[in-house]
């Protein structure tokens, strides 16, 4: 798989650490909602670094979505959100991933349970969903810590329908007025929010890997079948 060259078309601020990348990019083949690419960063003295991000944009989009977290301590994120602008150009080489995927020719229930940055895949399956005017249900469960930690607020809010709904759930002490969930994602709100084991729904789960673990093996412990529980690791190495 060989690099290809993309350029900056519009950064958007998500969050004071979040940055998505709108990218337009040559002879690129087309994505899947879930997959992701590689991003490669070049020095001048020749020193290269790379990294994983999740694509955020659905398939066909007018350009390519990557949303960077800025990690303190990070090599790449830190220029990714800070530094590169509009004209500015990156290697991706990709798309790639096979597994974490949802296919438009799905009609089953489909539950997208998203910690912190996990959500942006999922992001893209909201996207894909709601530009295809599908008529299965899709239900993102979108675990954060504070409500300024939320990313993609505003384009959320726009993809609630009568077949895509979006709960959100903070872990810490949300601000005066919050009216949405709290506490973590456990058996209770799963049982509340999910479908029944008996409807089959897909699940597709992404975050850090003790999120992941616990609520697929939540999932399971309800009645799920494992072989509908799909999960993507996140961890700061990663990138995604």
């Amino acid at each position: 798989m060989r690099w290809i060259a993309g350029t900056v078309a519009d950064t958007v601020r998500e969050t004071a650490d979040a940055v998505s990348l709108r990218l337009d990019l040559a002879n690129w083949p087309g994505h899947r909602a879930g997959q992701h690419v590689d991003v490669r960063l070049t020095a001048e003295d020749g020193y290269s670094a790379e990294r994983s991000y999740s694509i955020a944009s659905r398939p066909g989009a007018d350009h390519l979505e990557l949303t960077v977290v800025r990690l303190a301590d990070g090599e790449v994120s830190p220029y990714l959100t800070s530094v590169l602008k509009v004209g500015d150009q990156l290697e991706l080489r990709g798309p790639i991933g096979g597994y974490f995927v949802w296919e438009a020719a799905d009609t089953r229930p489909v539950l997208l349970v998203g910690g912190g940055s996990g959500v942006v895949p999922l992001m893209a399956m909201l996207r894909h969903h709601a530009a295809l005017g599908h008529q299965g249900a899709m239900h993102l469960l979108y675990s954060v810590r504070t409500q300024q930690d939320i990313l993609y607020r505003a384009a959320l809010k726009g993809l609630v329908s009568d077949h895509r709904a979006v709960t959100i759930t903070l872990t810490r002490e949300p601000p005066s007025g919050w009216s949405g969930r709290r506490g973590r994602v456990d058996s209770v709100l799963l049982s509340e929010l999910g479908w029944p084991p008996a409807d089959e729904p897909h699940c597709y789960i992404g975050g850090p890997t003790p999120f992941v673990e616990a609520a697929a093996n939540t999932l399971v412990a309800l009645g799920h079948k494992s072989d509908n529980i799909r999960t993507e690791r996140f961890g700061p190495t990663g990138g995604r």
